[in-house]
């Protein structure tokens, strides 16, 4: 054997493991990606979450909440101490949440016997010595109250920032941001059922309205005959065949129908997509009003014109509840 065909046959042998390990990783990450697109269901943009930590000299406690927004408006409360933090966890918050009229807090209750601000002794002294001069007849506990009034009788040592325990606020930040999710979940599977049913409705009022369609038409014959009875003139039945058609033609909704089920369809998909798309939604809700409202202008038909008011409050409900998916 030549040595180029073992040294090839050497080259392709180290090759296999790196080549299984790909597939692996490639099969894995496949897998994944199948199982968060099936998993996925809408999110509702209104939740809360909390969490605390009790650490050695204090008790940190995190909550978040969220309501409904075109965008995102976050407004950030924390302590002057980690403010130094507040640009990297805005983008954290963000990326988690991505909507929403979010309020994020980061409350700490000192648990110590000491605390950053202390009395400023000298100064208090200093005080109490000129406010004797002036009011001489004043007891000392008098004095003290006035004196601790004044400016500067009180200091506050700058706390530093110890990357421990911004380690362990930041573990709580995420246990937080992971509550207020859950709850998004939960709103959004409760919204998702409402729509659902909603959409059901629409489907149902309009097959109902459909089927009065031939009663319809009957009767705006019946009221054009009448009519020309009453004019007692002579018609050319083939002539008034053809005009009678074209104005059936203007009045007729199978577009209207059709157009509306896809609608109705593509709503139903939208939901289970794998993104959020609130946005998305609320425009398909905008496509179906224009449906409903022809089918209202064309039906001149007292019992299909209640089906179609019947269709307008159910999207109505629907675009109500639009506005608070993500």
């Amino acid at each position: 054997m030549e040595i180029s065909e073992i040294r090839g046959q050497k080259t392709l042998n180290t090759d296999i493991p790196y080549r299984i390990a790909f597939y692996i990783i490639t099969l894995q990450t496949f897998i994944y990606l199948c199982a968060f697109i099936l998993n996925y269901m809408i999110q509702s943009m209104t939740g809360f979450g909390k969490a605390s930590l009790q650490l050695p000299t204090k008790k940190i406690t995190v909550e978040v909440k969220s309501l409904n927004s075109k965008g995102l408006d976050l407004n950030v409360r924390m302590p002057s101490v980690y403010r130094e933090m507040e640009l990297g966890l805005r983008t954290q918050i963000s990326t988690r949440l991505e909507r929403g009229k979010i309020d994020f807090a980061i409350y700490i209750e000192s648990t110590a016997e000491q605390t950053s601000t202390k009395v400023n002794v000298p100064v208090v002294k200093n005080y109490i010595a000129q406010l004797r001069e002036v009011y001489a007849d004043a007891d000392e506990t008098e004095l003290m109250k006035m004196a601790v009034r004044m400016p500067d009788t009180l200091k506050t040592e700058r706390e530093e920032i110890d990357e421990n325990d911004w380690e362990q606020i930041q573990v709580i930040i995420d246990e937080a941001l992971q509550n207020i999710l859950s709850f998004r979940k939960d709103e959004g599977e409760s919204l998702e059922k409402e729509f659902n049913l909603r959409i059901g409705n629409i489907r149902q009022y309009m097959n109902d309205a459909l089927a009065l369609d031939p009663e319809r038409v009957q009767a705006i014959k019946d009221r054009l005959q009448t009519a020309i009875s009453e004019l007692q003139v002579n018609v050319d039945e083939n002539r008034f065949e053809q005009e009678l058609i074209y104005y059936l033609e203007k009045l007729d909704i199978t577009e209207e129908k059709v157009r509306l089920t896809n609608h109705l369809d593509y709503f139903i998909e939208t939901l289970g997509g794998s993104e959020a798309n609130g946005r998305k939604l609320g425009f398909i809700t905008q496509e179906m009003g224009r449906e409903i409202n022809t089918m209202g202008s064309k039906s001149n038909h007292a019992q299909m014109q209640k089906l179609v008011v019947m269709m307008k409050d159910e999207l109505e409900k629907i675009k109500e509840q639009v506005l608070n998916v993500l």
